[in-house]
């Protein structure tokens, strides 16, 4: 009876370390209403911006200076959607839990104990059979050391992720806020247009009243102007629209405060001269992680072919006779093997020795259609400033010559101006193709290298459990 009561007791110290050696669950319910406060009080110049780019320009990362005290510039810009842009949010918390998983990868099974009661049915002293032992796995294939190691590659294929996301999201910033600078350049012409056409509508009008000028024709200096001002209503639209759309990304509410300067400027990235055997883009990194990652997956299933040790002691008592032991069990592979999950392994390495290279063949053909649209435009773009932009502002000025010396030439000072408010404008929209080209070319090209091949942005600024 007293070494029942000691197997009884030891059952019950076992129960309780196995409970004291686990985890409590302690819920965290969504906060809506914290959230929309926090988002809607996120601004351009909070310190996580300022942080994060002191910290990329003592890394050698970024040569932006970041000062908005003038407004917000495009390099500015992008630094702010490194730190608060939503995708940007989720694809880090998702390498942090790769990382997690690295962290805990590797570990042996939890040992496992277990315990048979009997009860002989006959009339005997001690009619309890009771058995009881603990098991142990002890990995003799080696299969935790490769769980371990194609842990680590998966955590680096998700930093890889990371830095192709902010890749992409900085080329995103670059097009939207060549967009938003088209836009908000055009609205400036054309209130130019509009105030430009003030006085010369006022004019004509007292000449048509005087009888110095045709009524019809001083009224199409009128019905332009009205033209224009409507185009100008749809300008604005379309300007309003596409800052909203960079704040998108920016990750900044739409009553945040924030002054933009628009800017045409095209990218100087020196990277987009590399040769095409000098490719280096985040998306090749990451391809060829996976296909290390892909190469570590069936070094695994190939372990896990190979049989692991299960062994420990054992307690036996029957009819007041007790018996200690060991058990020891360890499995054949003779009809499964792991053969399904070699064999998928191995067809998902071949995928992605394909994703390398299809990945390489396409990168070097996207970037000869980029050099070759940014050739077009930039031919383009000089014959505009060169030729066209040169006799349209002649034009305008000989007009307006022979309307001061009284000879004429209403309608053609009309159309004059009218031409020249068009070469503007499509020496708007050229210089924001150009932007666009380059900024494509640059992104094929690969972000230039830098200090460490990890992430330029892994800060989550908001608290997270």
């Amino acid at each position: 009876m007293h070494r029942r009561r000691l197997r009884a007791a030891g059952v019950l110290m076992a129960a309780g370390g196995w409970l004291a050696g686990c985890q409590s669950y302690e819920p965290h319910p969504l906060d809506p209403v914290a959230h929309r406060q926090a988002w809607l009080a996120r601004s351009a110049a909070d310190a996580d911006v300022a942080d994060f780019a002191d910290r990329l320009e003592r890394d050698d990362a970024a040569s932006t200076i970041f000062d908005l005290t003038d407004g917000l510039d495009r390099p500015e810009a992008e630094l702010v959607a490194l730190v608060y842009n939503p995708e940007l949010r989720l694809t880090r918390l998702r390498a942090g839990i790769a990382g997690v998983t690295a962290e805990h990868a590797g570990r042996w099974t939890d040992p496992e104990s277990g315990v048979d009661v009997l009860r002989i049915t006959e009339s005997v002293s001690d009619p309890w059979v009771i058995a009881s032992g603990l098991t142990l796995t002890i990995p003799i294939s080696g299969r935790l050391e490769v769980e371990r190691e194609r842990a680590d590659t998966a955590h680096a294929v998700a930093l890889l992720r990371v830095a192709e996301a902010e890749w992409r999201i900085r080329r995103d910033v670059r097009r939207a806020w060549a967009g938003w600078s088209h836009a908000a350049l055009r609205v400036t012409e054309t209130e130019r247009l509009v105030d430009s056409m003030t006085p010369l509508v006022e004019s004509t009008t007292r000449l048509a009243a005087a009888g110095e000028m045709p009524r019809p024709e001083a009224a199409l200096f009128a019905i332009e102007q009205s033209r224009r001002r409507q185009q100008l209503l749809r300008d604005r639209g379309e300007a309003a629209a596409t800052q909203q759309e960079l704040r998108m990304l920016l990750g900044l509410s739409p009553q945040a405060p924030l002054r933009m300067n628009p800017s045409l400027a095209a990218t100087n990235d020196t990277s987009a001269t590399k040769r095409p055997g000098d490719l280096d883009s985040p998306t090749l990194r990451r391809v060829r992680a996976e296909y290390d990652l892909a190469e570590h997956t069936l070094h695994r299933e190939i372990r896990k072919q190979y049989p692991d040790l299960t062994i420990g002691p054992q307690y036996e008592s029957d009819e007041g006779q007790s018996r200690v032991g060991f058990l020891g069990a360890i499995p054949l592979p003779i009809l499964n093997a792991n053969t399904q999950g070699i064999a998928e392994a191995r067809a998902e390495r071949a995928l992605a020795r394909a994703s390398v290279e299809t990945a390489w063949e396409q990168l070097v053909g996207a970037r000869a259609v980029a050099m070759a649209r940014l050739a077009a435009i930039e031919e383009e773009h000089d014959t505009l400033v060169t030729v066209v932009a040169p006799m349209v502002d002649g034009q305008v000025a000989d007009a307006l010559r022979l309307l001061e010396f009284g000879e004429g030439g209403g309608l053609v000072l009309l159309e004059s101006m009218v031409r020249a408010h068009e070469t503007k404008m499509q020496l708007l929209a050229v210089r924001r193709d150009r932007t666009l080209a380059a900024t494509t070319l640059a992104y094929l090209a690969g972000p230039p290298a830098r200090s460490s091949d990890h992430p330029t942005a892994t800060h989550e600024p908001e608290d997270q459990e």
